[in-house]
């Protein structure tokens, strides 16, 4: 039978929810401190602090990975939505945060679940009369009906396949389907483009990385593929760590050199142009820990290099070292007025001049190079 705790057990539904605690601040009268709870979001240059929580640590899946499986031996608490929006709505008002991250495990079923969720958002948006950022988890098993729902109530939905693959998530979350969870992202895109102002910030999915033994090429690929047909906006990478007790208890950890890596390479996939395959992966299919992806593809494709920065387009300047998309678009609007000869002139606009200088020609020229540590040990 499932318990609805008391406000007093908040507090111990965010620890179920956030690998650390961060934030803090004053607890309100009669309500739970879950300043703990405040996780910081980045959305472009900003960090918005907001409520990460779950609304019940029931489950009634046995994900090896997880925590809160059902066969931990663990506390149990969830609180009703009502208990919930009203806590919400008093550290929004306290100044601590600014927005709602909402999930929860699978507490009975997934439709009377996922309706406790959707009518949580429902009270913090008509009660508490709040028209701010909130990111909603779509649990497996929710219907056609209540995915539409979550795009109109959220700004952001979050469809978490956790492993690449039906084989690899088979190992460590054998009550979910795969092709069940791609089918809810394929719904997402479906009604993204049928309803305007659906889920706005777009759909996001999350891997519990290094869990299931896959590598990162098919980490990778799969993320590609995610973006290119269903308009993923964003995967993570969260990285495993064991739980005592658990089935995957005696699996190394990821390192957090390895999730970097992962990050890095997933930001050359959504805002670089490169392809899954032309990662530098080692011989197993991982990135190598010791070189930034980005200088890998350049060291193994010298035929690309130098590149005139004067002349190029944005694809290949994107392919440079030390050129993002900013300096980038900075640099094919200078050079409309001027020529680019020094490298002070790129450093002003944000590129990381001394890591592309060994790639470029500067007005046809190579410029001085000294090459940094990490880049004599590369090319060593």
């Amino acid at each position: 039978m499932i318990r609805h705790e008391s406000d007093s057990t908040l507090d111990f539904l965010v620890g179920a929810a956030c690998d650390e605690a961060t934030g803090a601040g004053r607890q309100s009268a009669g309500l739970p401190d879950l300043t703990g709870a405040v996780f910081h979001a980045v959305a472009g240059s900003r960090r918005v602090p907001l409520l990460k929580v779950l609304l019940s640590n029931v489950c009634e899946n046995d994900c090896a990975y997880c925590a809160n499986r059902a066969s931990a031996s663990v506390r149990r608490c969830t609180v009703t939505p009502d208990q919930m929006a009203r806590s919400f709505d008093a550290m929004r008002r306290g100044g601590l945060v600014q927005g709602l991250f909402l999930s929860s495990g699978l507490c009975g079923d997934s439709v009377r679940t996922m309706d406790r969720l959707l009518d949580t958002v429902d009270i913090v948006r008509s009660r508490y009369t709040f028209s701010g950022y909130v990111h909603l988890k779509i649990l497996p098993g929710a219907t056609i009906d209540q995915i539409e729902r979550a795009g109109l109530v959220a700004d952001r939905i979050s469809v978490n396949l956790e492993a690449p693959s039906p084989g690899r998530l088979r190992t460590i979350a054998p009550d979910k389907r795969f092709d069940d969870l791609v089918g809810v992202l394929d719904w997402v895109s479906r009604l993204r483009a049928r309803i305007p102002g659906f889920a706005p910030a777009g759909p996001t999915t999350q891997f519990v990385a290094g869990a299931a033994g896959e590598s990162d090429r098919e980490l990778l690929e799969c993320a590609a593929g995610l973006y290119r047909r269903y308009g993923l906006r964003r995967a993570y990478y969260s990285p495993f760590r064991p739980v005592a007790g658990s089935p995957l208890s005696e699996v190394l950890p990821m390192s957090g050199w390895h999730e970097h890596r992962l990050y890095q390479a997933d930001a050359l996939l959504r805002e670089y142009g490169f392809a899954a395959e032309e990662m530098p992966f080692a011989e197993d299919g991982d990135l190598p820990e010791g070189l930034d992806p980005k200088l890998g593809w350049a060291l193994r494709h010298p035929e690309s290099f130098p590149v005139e920065v004067n002349t190029a387009g944005r694809r290949d300047l994107l392919r440079v070292p030390g050129i993002g998309p900013t300096g980038a678009g900075r640099l094919l609007q200078v050079r409309r007025r001027t020529r680019v000869k020094e490298l002070g002139q790129l450093q002003r606009l944000g590129v990381r001049a001394d890591r592309c200088a060994p790639f470029v020609l500067l007005d046809g020229r190579r410029p001085p190079v000294q090459m940094s540590l990490p880049l004599m040990q590369a090319v060593g």
